[in-house]
């Protein structure tokens, strides 16, 4: 299981020191209600526009196109730079066009986060984990935005910070934070909300040629709760466990067991397999993808645990430390 290919499931780094006295414990309750309004407006609104990606010394540009009408939501993103990538979804059906390996990937949207659309719906209490700040405004893309920041309570979640058009809720700017420090972050450089969409150009421009291609249907077959036979004895506070699944994964010739945690905002995933028909046995250890996604692997029970989440390196140690087999005594 390449660290990319996990780095791709959530959507396809320096810990946080916590800063308790010198800012407020509780969060504000005009900016609570701010976070209601950007979690509803994607899935509300047209838009079509172009947004920057940039981690480190890493850039990425894509367009995309988003479309609601009485079906629900419709969406197209391309990214612009590097080998082409298209994403195609409607309502939680995704469909990833990877023209260069002449691959078709078929995916429920489970845990992934598309900007600007970063919060669920619904939204769970944020405040127990994040105080919610109201800032200044700022102009981005000729938009007058209101500034909107989620501090950490502790050191085991990344800060947030938000530019949202007043309007609409609709996110123009989202920077994910180490203190001061940007990790990562995505920015409309041209975007046009509202008005009527061509549901033409919400097609594939590649579906035609993509019939003799490979499809990889990665959709998986959820699972009552502990019905995977491994639990997480020791999450973080703030993270609760979303959902249990088996899962198809590309180069994998059985599903592979995946239980994902969030704490409303932040995901992980754990991901575990036998390590029986590997050729070799997997190199154990904390690895950083890009952005804020960190992925931590180690053996338990003759089993491969690989820990992926957009969360820092303590973090996604402490789950992957704390996975057990309910068979172990």
């Amino acid at each position: 299981m390449t660290r990319v290919a996990l780095a791709a499931l959530l959507v396809l780094a320096c810990i946080i020191q916590p800063v308790f006295a010198q800012h407020p414990s509780a969060s504000s309750p005009d900016a609570l209600n701010w976070l209601q309004k950007i979690a509803a407006a994607p899935r509300l609104y047209n838009y079509i526009g172009t947004f920057v990606y940039s981690s480190g010394g890493h850039i990425e540009t894509s367009r995309i196109i988003h479309l609601v009408d009485a079906e629900g939501e419709h969406e197209k993103s391309e990214v612009l730079d590097g080998a082409p990538r298209e994403i195609i979804r409607n309502n939680d059906e995704m469909r990833c066009y990877l023209p260069d390996r002449k691959t078709v990937v078929t995916e429920k949207r489970w845990l992934q986060k598309v900007f600007p659309a970063l919060l669920p719906q619904p939204l769970s209490n944020l405040d127990d984990s994040y105080i919610v700040k109201k800032g200044g405004q700022e102009r981005v893309s000729d938009y007058t935005c209101q500034i909107i920041e989620l501090e950490p309570r502790d050191d085991k979640r990344y800060g947030h910070k938000w530019w949202v058009d007043p309007d609409t809720g609709l996110l123009l700017k989202a920077a994910v934070m180490d203190k001061d420090r940007v990790v990562e972050q995505f920015v409309f450089t041209q975007l046009k909300i509202g008005g009527e969409i061509n549901k033409e150009l919400l097609k594939s421009r590649y579906s035609a040629k993509a019939a003799g291609w490979t499809t990889t249907n990665l959709v998986s077959s959820t699972m009552g709760s502990d019905k995977l036979g491994w639990q997480i004895k020791d999450p973080p506070s703030g993270f609760r466990k979303v959902i249990e699944m088996k899962r198809n994964l590309s180069g994998k010739s059985k599903p592979v067991s995946h239980i994902a945690l969030s704490d409303g905002l932040a995901a992980v995933s754990v991901f575990i397999e036998p390590a029986s028909g590997h050729a070799s046995p997997p190199v154990e250890g904390l690895y950083h993808s890009r952005g804020a996604i960190n992925i931590y692997t180690r053996m338990v029970a003759d089993n491969i645990v690989t820990t992926v989440g957009e969360v820092p390196p303590t973090t996604v140690m402490q789950i992957g430390d704390s996975v057990v087999s309910h068979k172990i005594k």
